[in-house]
């Protein structure tokens, strides 16, 4: 052992410790690596720098941007909607809906590309019912990373692997030649989560941070957020009723925010709109309140529309001079001239929440509602109401989801068609700006700088591992007493090794150290050299322990993970994966 890998093998180790502690952020802990190596002369300045603008990283950042205008452009409501309506908000459902479907997904795209392509509709579903979303998050990202072993193509290892293979002198494999290795270590995934996934999931609230200019209203005035939807079944006796002759806000307590039938959506209906079976009415409103209402009318619980992502709270304040002084709501008409909801009105020091549709409106009146962006927008801008209350950067999107998902589809596309990954997703995230499907400034703010420097931190510790031998060192120490040992042994010790380095180093790193390796210890003890290979590029992918891997460090902050999460779940996984992967190469290959 060289000083050099001496001193990586400890920057190693204490970046797994604080990793491991959380004494201080990942993210830092990272960036705290990198500093280290380049201050002890393990990597150049240009080296320890270099993570800043990898591939990887610009992939990932391109990809957060790809998600966000997806989501924003309402692109994803259907798929929500069929998601809800399959599972019926059964959490063991969704998990193996969402799960399985991104896996095969996987197998055919970059993991990463498929589970920023599911996660904004998957924590939209965790708003609709109420499941944490750290318990969907990580078992729909874990299956992302286990598609990848679908194919030769769902993964960078996979890629490499008959290249190496030919280098070799082996026979390379077909493009389906680990799909059946791939399913097997798929379903065991989500099998695990179906079976385990309560006791080793978290169940944690949202991080606080700091509170959005939506957040801060609710807060403010006690709002009811969260939107529940139900549908009239033929026959209910709200049928041919209008809003007011059942009794909406006067009796219940609750606010009708759209009526959807068909295609077609109104927003705030107004009170002469009569209700019929088949509408879909989303409501605002204890949950109380809510479930009374659809027992007395025979209503259907559904999924709320994926049109009420594009509205939210304003507060509005009347001007002195503004024409609504002396009137009321009902003269106003607030329905049916600028399609919002009112919800609670503020005269002096006394709010109220009943059904003020006949007070009269005074000078410094302040009202709550709840209506799509542009309207809210359109109601500040013509002197009758001051908006008072940032509308916050979705007010500018536009709903273009065929826009948006061309992005999308081009960006994989070009990337299917062999074009680098990193370019082809960063232009399909500049067509989405140029095409005004998101903003630049929401663009930036699409992106999770945490995970950003999470991976450019950690990409210059694997650059060390390579240039002082230290990969190459555990390598040799941990294979070279492997001589003459049994089969299931040799393989697992490769598995485990192969899983390792994976951690801290890329994938691809690991596998090209590897495979060559692996192709000499399995000519010395006579076994198949090809299932040797194929079990490290494999293994390669068992990346569920640490926020290292693209994926993980990509729903990081969306399910609020801390590193203990993922020691706790993925390491029953990582588990899981070498007894499957070594059991099916045992049993299929030797």
């Amino acid at each position: 052992m060289t000083l050099d890998i001496a001193l990586t093998l400890g920057v190693l180790g204490v970046t797994a410790l604080l990793f491991a502690t959380e004494v201080v952020r990942v993210d830092v802990a990272a960036l705290g690596a990198l500093v280290a190596l380049a201050w002890l002369g393990l990597v150049t300045p240009a080296e320890a720098t270099a993570g800043l603008s990898s591939t990887a990283v610009v992939a990932v950042i391109a990809v957060m941007i790809l998600g966000h205008g997806v989501d924003r452009s309402g692109a994803m409501g259907r798929v929500t909607r069929a998601v809800l309506g399959w599972a019926g908000g059964g959490e063991k459902k969704l998990v193996a809906l969402v799960s399985g479907s991104v896996g095969l997904l996987s197998g055919f795209m970059q993991n990463v590309g498929a589970a920023a392509l599911f996660l904004p509709a998957l924590l939209r579903i965790a708003r609709a019912t109420g499941i944490p979303a750290g318990r969907l998050v990580m078992p729909m990202g874990f299956a992302a990373i286990l598609g990848g072993t679908v194919t030769l193509v769902g993964s960078s290892p996979l890629i490499l692997l008959n290249d190496l293979l030919r280098q070799a002198g082996q026979e390379p494999y077909g493009l389906f030649g680990v799909t059946p290795l791939g399913l097997a270590l798929l379903a065991a995934g989500v099998a695990y989560f179906l079976l385990l996934g309560g006791r080793v999931l978290p169940v944690r609230a949202p991080s606080p941070g700091a509170p959005s200019p939506q957040q801060e209203l609710v807060d403010t005035w006690h709002l009811p957020s969260t939107v529940r939807a139900c549908r009239v079944p033929p026959g209910s006796a709200l049928a041919g009723r209008t809003r007011e002759e059942a009794a909406l806000w006067s009796r219940h307590g609750l606010n009708l925010l759209t009526l959807t039938q068909g295609r077609d959506v109104l927003f705030a209906p107004w009170r002469f709109t009569r209700f019929a079976p088949g509408q879909v009415l989303a409501l605002l409103g204890p949950a109380e309140a809510f479930a009374a209402f659809c027992a007395e009318y025979g209503l259907e619980v559904v999924a709320p529309p994926a049109e009420t992502d594009g509205a939210g709270f304003a507060e509005l304040v009347i001007p002195p001079r503004s024409g609504a002084v002396g009137h009321t709501m009902r003269q106003l008409e607030l329905r049916r001239t600028y399609g919002v909801e009112p919800l609670v009105r503020l005269s002096g020091r006394e709010a109220h929440r009943e059904d003020f549709s006949d007070e009269v409106l005074e000078p410094g009146d302040a009202l709550v509602v709840y209506g799509p962006w542009g309207n809210l927008a359109r109601m500040g801008e013509g002197g009758t109401f001051a908006l008072v209350s940032p509308l916050g950067p979705v007010a500018a999107a536009r709903p273009r989801p065929g826009v948006a998902l061309g992005c999308l589809g081009a960006a994989l596309g070009l990337g299917l068609a062999g074009a680098p990954l990193a370019v082809s997703l960063l232009t399909g995230a500049v067509a989405m700006i140029v095409s005004r499907v998101v903003t630049a400034d929401e663009a930036y703010r699409a992106v999770d700088w945490r995970t950003v420097f999470l991976l450019a931190g950690l990409i210059p510790l694997g650059t060390a591992m390579e240039k002082t031998g230290a990969a190459a060192y555990l390598a040799d120490l941990a294979l070279t007493p492997l001589a003459g040992a049994h089969p299931l042994l040799i393989l697992g010790a490769l598995g485990a090794l192969t899983t390792l380095l994976s951690l801290f180093l890329s994938n691809v790193a690991a596998t090209v150290l590897l495979v060559p390796l692996a192709v000499a210890v399995a000519q010395g003890a006579g076994l198949p050299p090809r299932a040797l290979a194929l079990l490290v590029a494999v293994c390669a992918s068992n990346s569920f322990v640490l926020p290292t891997h693209q994926v993980n460090a990509l729903i990081l902050g969306p399910g609020n993970y801390r590193n203990a999460d993922f020691l706790r779940a993925g390491g029953g996984l990582t588990l899981l994966f070498l007894a499957v992967a070594v059991g099916f190469i045992y049993a299929a290959y030797l």
